[in-house]
């Protein structure tokens, strides 16, 4: 069985926001190759500019998560680049909130399922074959901690982030043999400007180098609260 010590090969969603940024320079800075993943080019290269990595530990692919055939195909880009994949990273998101149940629209709902539930379900059906290919993998999503209780004024927001759990931990049954563990990370919000209101993205990142590790093995899905 391969080990975390080793080089890894690990995809990264929503590559250029905070969250993704760090992650990205994190994983980079201990060796991993990486495939960025994301909708703007711009600043996929602006990030890649900061990586300054060679040529052979990167990929940057644009692509809608939204849409199955364009994540079947940047599945089969990292497979035809590195030969492998070891890690997925979801980082793509979004918020939509502030109305009360009958005030939503269903837009609202679309939106939400669009970006936490579809994105993941692609992701998981052209990826998780190619990790648990390896014997060794790991999953990773960041989720709310309102999840379990949902507030006021969040119904869609909450529903599909409750469905995109419930994906990633369908994802850690199913792999539980092949040494592929999926886990969720769970954070009030994340406090990218430090102010004491949140998660920063340094302490998200921290908790995603553990469930890396191979001293986390056992850890498979489980949702972490991390607030």
């Amino acid at each position: 069985m391969t080990n975390s010590s080793t080089q890894k090969v690990i995809v990264i969603t929503g590559a250029t926001g905070a969250l993704g940024n760090k992650t990205a320079h994190t994983f980079a800075a201990r060796g991993h190759s990486l495939t960025l993943i994301d909708t703007d080019q711009n600043k996929l290269d602006s990030l890649v500019r900061d990586l300054n990595l060679p040529d052979d530990r990167f990929l940057t692919l644009i692509a809608d998560l939204r849409n199955g055939e364009a994540v079947r195909s940047a599945a089969e880009a990292v497979s035809a680049k590195f030969g492998r994949v070891d890690a997925l990273i979801h980082l793509v998101g979004g918020w939509t909130g502030g109305k009360t149940l009958p005030e939503a629209s269903a837009e609202d709902l679309e939106s939400m399922l669009g970006q936490h539930v579809w994105t993941t379900f692609h992701l998981f059906q052209s990826f998780a074959p190619k990790l648990a290919s390896n014997g060794w993998g790991r999953v990773i999503i960041v989720s709310a901690s309102t999840v379990p209780n949902p507030p006021g004024k969040a119904a869609a927001y909450t529903a599909a982030k409750a469905a995109q759990e419930n994906l990633v931990l369908t994802l850690s049954a199913e792999l539980k043999d092949k040494g592929v563990t999926a886990n969720i990370i769970q954070v009030k919000a994340i406090d990218v400007a430090n102010k004491g209101t949140g998660t920063t993205p340094n302490e998200i990142v921290a908790a995603m180098l553990y469930l890396f590790s191979d001293e986390a093995a056992k850890l498979n899905g489980a949702r972490v609260p991390l607030y």
